[in-house]
């Protein structure tokens, strides 16, 4: 222990809080946001900025994110730049996990300090432990299942909390969209967020899009909002007799969490009245994954996932290489995609499928974020993309 010149000992922190990996594996740092304990299947994320949009995605529900750059929080909270569009509940990430302690906030659109945040969202957080030494292990043996647990008096059941780890089944088989979907329609039309003015209001639409929600983000909704559509969002488990009866323009499919399987098995015969009705048809992130399902293609579980807002993607389309913002532990299988579907955009980081377009069809899908937030705007022009070919639709 080492001591000060006047004899006083250095004060002993006791642990708050621990991650307990479902190898038994205990790695113990101190607690923030929100008290008691959480199961989920760890990740590493490796943006700079946007943790609150990263927070309140749904494409995290079931996941316990580690930030891989160390200073979280310094920049606050807002009311603006939450993903989730139910506000009455709490999907997306299940913890969080950080290097350092959060610093007081430092931003003029700071409301809220992020831990008093995440206690009013009821997530789960802790700091002081090395997330590069925890990356290392997952880029070595991929997302482990595990544990998080914060208790401010420090006394934990470790035997439970492990036995807890090592029992839950993970997210491969696992449906989780019920969780996060909207329990009713309603329609959409804000805009996106401008320097200086904030929201706006699409008045004048040229399009009418039904907008299959399996845990949507307000990006997404915004950015269709701004190339001309009126949005209306449906649940999960919408029919497809009640989607084509709206008469839309387009039909978008979301992004969510679990494995496209298990959801596909209500999902996927919806998609496919959808695309036989000759509807141009957009997916992104599960969208496009139960799109590869419902045109006969497999999916497979990711060794470490694509979690970032810096990823590589060539589009082969046009040999253009865009920046973008990645949330997936599930991928499409290139080599059992059939005849008529053809692949768009590569990961340049390890080949994995981020695109398909059906040919002949006016339905294609991507595997990343284009709406980032956070993340580049290098691939927005794919909302043009979708808007084009309704107008093309439309004027046949």
């Amino acid at each position: 222990m080492t001591q000060h010149d006047n004899d006083t000992a250095w004060p002993d922190h006791k642990p708050t809080a621990l991650l307990v990996l479902a190898d038994g594996t205990v790695l113990e740092g101190f607690g923030l946001g929100a008290e008691g304990h959480a199961v989920g299947e760890v990740c590493f994320n490796t943006a700079m900025t946007g943790y609150e949009e990263i927070l309140t995605d749904p494409s995290y529900a079931g996941q316990l994110i580690t930030f891989t750059f160390p200073h979280i929080g310094n920049v606050g909270t807002n009311e603006e730049d939450i993903e989730t569009v139910n506000m009455a509940a709490t999907p997306g990430a299940r913890g969080v996990i950080l290097r350092t302690a959060i610093t007081d906030p430092s931003n003029y659109r700071a409301t809220k300090h992020l831990d008093a945040w995440l206690k009013a969202r009821g997530i789960i957080g802790l700091s002081g432990i090395d997330t590069r030494a925890l990356t290392a292990l997952i880029r070595s043996k991929g997302m482990p299942n595990a544990v998080i647990a914060h208790a401010r008096n420090g006394e934990f059941d470790l035997h439970g909390l492990k036995e807890e780890a090592r029992e839950w089944p993970g997210l491969e088989g696992m449906d989780l969209v019920p969780m996060v979907t909207s329990g009713q329609r309603f329609t959409w039309d804000e805009t996106p967020w401008l320097w200086d003015k904030g929201f706006g209001r699409q008045d004048k639409p040229e399009f009418n899009v039904v907008a299959i929600d399996y845990g949507i983000k307000r990006n997404i909704l915004r950015l269709l909002a701004g190339v001309g559509c009126k949005v209306t969002v449906v649940p999960a488990t919408t029919s497809s007799e009640d989607i084509l009866a709206m008469k839309p323009d387009g039909v978008f499919l979301s992004n969510g969490p679990g494995d496209p399987a298990a959801t596909g098995k209500y999902a996927v015969p919806v998609i496919r009245d959808v695309i036989k009705s000759g509807t141009p048809t957009f997916g992104i992130c599960l969208g496009h994954q139960m799109l590869g399902l419902a045109v006969g293609a497999k999916t497979k579980k990711m060794h470490q996932g694509h979690h970032g807002a810096n990823h590589p993607v060539k589009d082969e389309t046009t040999g253009k290489v865009e920046i973008t913002s990645m949330n997936h532990g599930f991928a499409v299988d290139e080599a059992t995609l059939p005849k008529g579907a053809t692949q768009t955009h590569i990961s340049l980081f390890d080949g994995s499928n981020c695109g398909i377009q059906l040919d002949g069809k006016p339905v294609f899908s991507v595997q990343y974020h284009p709406e980032a937030s956070p993340g580049p705007r290098d691939s927005h022009y794919l909302f043009q993309r979708f808007a084009n070919l309704m107008r093309q639709k439309k004027s046949a």
